[in-house]
């Protein structure tokens, strides 16, 4: 549709295998199980800049679905907040290829 290469593009998804409010970056690899990143690898490919963000595992797998697309508790609504403004204020760093940087400057911003 935009005519983008994959490594032009930066997708941001939920990732069960990290803690929540967890951000860590990578770019290409597999879909590890999530439909999302599956069916954008069908359609650009793997080699593109993947942003996850962690909701940590509800701890069994009958459980997954609804904690993926449950609501945020509210007692997660400042550290959610906190997290997502720091992966907004910290993102001109992924506009210029700079994924280490954009690490640094998120734990920098998410430190207690």
């Amino acid at each position: 549709f935009y005519k983008l290469a994959a490594q032009d593009v930066t997708v941001f998804y939920d990732e069960l295998d990290l803690a929540p409010f967890k951000v860590k970056v990578r770019r290409g690899g597999g879909a590890a199980g999530h439909n999302g990143i599956r069916s954008t690898i069908a359609h650009i490919g793997e080699d593109f800049r993947r942003v996850r963000i962690g909701i940590g595992h509800p701890g069994h797998k009958d459980r997954v679905t609804g904690h993926v697309l449950g609501n945020y508790a509210k007692a997660e609504m400042d550290p959610l907040a906190e997290m997502l403004g720091a992966v907004a204020a910290e993102a001109r760093w992924l506009a210029d290829g700079d994924d280490v940087r954009f690490m640094n400057d998120v734990a920098m911003r998410l430190q207690p």
